[in-house]
């Protein structure tokens, strides 16, 4: 008998005396556990600020949502989120049979939660108004028991001036919401442009889960107000979302001086936001112009071909490589310049790409990037 049949015999009798020892006639099949693990979205720095992953609108069983408040906790720690709002309805309980009315309790029941987690949360509420004008959602707020239930369109400007008496940050949701089941609700109305000359609204869902407002881009930009993104979502966020490698919920990032609360609320009043949505992003040029060039960068020229052209002369082709250093995803369509034509930046990846000698720079469009309703993103690709 060889060396290695005794090793296997002699193994495998001490594994079944120790299982035999141990078993407790329960076969534990923990293999098939799903692993408690934090997905980290890798976005770099901009500048001075941190990009916080922000999601400000999302539902529970205390409103119309389809889960109890600490499953939002557990997702928004398993999918990487910094900062979290649960806002449910205040004229809105469907559920109010099974579950007692308390505008406070869901904030109540996280709250340690949240910080037992290192997430940051804010607490917040949505306003239900009819559409037109809708629905407002405001963050920041302070007791949530004295908002209006009235849903009748005399109250709309007293129900939102609740929120504007706790100091809250207010924005109009969802927009083009019901845009195919109410004439004209996909515009700038009266009640907004009072709302926003008054001081009273400070943003707009631009995205809100699986849609993009684009009109609601050109509003914040026309009368500056603040891009949101949030998922809005009711039910399980994996029941809705693929979140595979390229997909996650919406969201906003928000550049912020630091991790906490009033960071968050002195970027959101600076306006230093871009919504996200798995390919797509949307924000003032300003902020998704920073956000790209702390994304990507170009390496130096790593290799230089000579050729000749028709007329004989000689053409240099310098190549290089282009880098996306975070989990975003940027498609580029060459402008000017004489170089590559396309570029599909996948999150955390790199492309090479070629330019004519004798350039300083290759101007691209990109086309997931929006800055108005009409307009994409503009970037030079420096080559010096």
């Amino acid at each position: 008998m060889t060396r290695l049949k005794l090793f296997l015999i002699a193994f495998l009798g001490v594994s079944l005396l120790v299982q035999a020892q141990t078993d407790d006639g329960v076969l534990r099949m923990n293999e098939f556990r799903v692993p408690k693990m934090r997905k980290i979205i890798q976005i770099p720095d901009v500048g001075t600020y941190q990009v916080l992953k922000c999601d400000f609108h999302m539902h529970t069983v205390f409103s119309d949502g389809h889960v109890w408040p600490t499953v939002r906790v557990q997702e928004a720690w398993l999918e990487g989120l910094d900062v979290m709002a649960i806002t449910d309805h205040v004229e809105y309980a469907p559920y109010k049979n099974d579950v007692k009315v308390n505008h406070n309790r869901p904030w109540e029941l996280v709250k340690d939660v949240a910080k037992e987690n290192n997430l940051v949360l804010i607490k917040g509420t949505e306003i239900t108004r009819s559409t037109p004008p809708g629905h407002f959602n405001a963050i920041f707020i302070g007791d949530a028991s004295g908002y209006i239930e009235d849903n009748s369109s005399p109250k709309d400007k007293e129900a939102v001036m609740k929120a504007k008496e706790q100091n809250a940050f207010i924005f109009w949701n969802h927009p083009g919401w019901k845009v195919n089941q109410i004439e004209g609700s996909y515009e700038w109305l009266d009640f907004i442009d009072e709302l926003t000359k008054e001081g009273t609204l400070h943003g707009i869902e631009v995205i809100n889960g699986f849609g993009m407002h684009k009109k609601a881009l050109d509003w914040c930009v026309d009368h500056n107000l603040t891009v949101m993104g949030t998922s809005d979502i009711h039910n399980l966020v994996r029941h809705d979302y693929d979140l595979s490698d390229i997909v996650h919920r919406s969201m906003t990032l928000v550049f912020a001086k630091d991790r906490t609360p009033e960071a968050v609320r002195e970027a959101l009043d600076a306006g230093r936001t871009v919504a996200w949505a798995s390919k797509f992003l949307a924000g003032k040029e300003e902020h998704v112009r920073n956000l790209f060039h702390a994304c990507v960068e170009l390496s130096p020229a790593f290799h230089a071909r000579t050729s000749k052209n028709s007329a004989g002369a000689e053409v240099v082709t310098n190549y290089y490589e282009i880098r996306n250093n975070s989990d975003l995803y940027f498609e580029l369509v060459l402008k000017s310049g004489n170089g590559t034509g396309s570029v599909t930046l996948f999150p955390r990846s790199a492309q090479v790409i070629t330019a004519a000698g004798g350039q300083d720079k290759l101007t691209y469009e990109v086309v997931t990037a929006y800055v108005r309703s009409d307009k994409h993103l503009q970037v030079d690709i420096s080559l010096k």
